[in-house]
């Protein structure tokens, strides 16, 4: 196992949920319902385990890839927590809109566009970066903590905690203890 194969694999089926969801039948409401709660958990559940077991062996192994805004590994960083931000307010927001209306709807494609971006950000970046800094023991190592979390976790879901970018970057453990308070 290698944590930027695992990745790119729960980003495929990332994409393939969010498609799925766009194709079913809009008057089925408890499927949409059915379809939306897997999928929010699987989100918050990759964006979880991203920031706890991949982005910090990122911060100290990477050096900035590809067309990363500032050309630094911190600021790949920064800008990951920020767009998982932004994913997190859209959940957010289609959890208070009822199932299937315009604005339940407009709240989902806000969270689709927003993940499709920065997982295009993520692959061209920080996986790049990282499988060209660390070994595949690390990157075996970090593939199996994730998995594990993630699996744990995935069953009830967990409660999305939007992150202070750039104190993330300073100290990504410091920050992860405030968000669960």
């Amino acid at each position: 196992m290698d944590i930027t194969e695992i990745i790119l694999d729960q980003h495929d089926q990332q994409r393939t949920a969010f498609a799925q969801l766009e194709e079913w039948p809009k008057k089925d409401i408890e499927g949409l319902t059915a379809l939306w709660q897997r999928l929010q958990i699987f989100l918050e559940t990759h964006a979880e385990a991203e920031e706890r077991f991949f982005y910090p062996h990122l911060l100290d192994k990477g050096t900035g890839a590809a067309d990363a805004d500032d050309g630094t590994v911190e600021g790949e960083v920064e800008d990951a927590i920020k767009d998982h931000n932004k994913l997190r307010d859209a959940i957010r927001r289609a959890g208070k809109e009822k199932v299937g209306s315009d604005a339940w709807w407009e709240a989902v494609t806000d969270a689709d566009v927003a993940n499709s971006d920065h997982m295009a950000e993520e692959e061209r970046q920080d996986l790049r970066d990282f499988r060209d800094h660390a070994g595949l023991q690390q990157r075996h190592d970090i593939a199996v903590e994730f998995l594990r979390w993630q699996a744990q976790k995935a069953a009830d879901g967990i409660k999305p905690v939007n992150k202070d970018a750039e104190a993330y970057v300073e100290n990504p453990e410091a920050e992860l203890r405030s968000a669960e308070g």
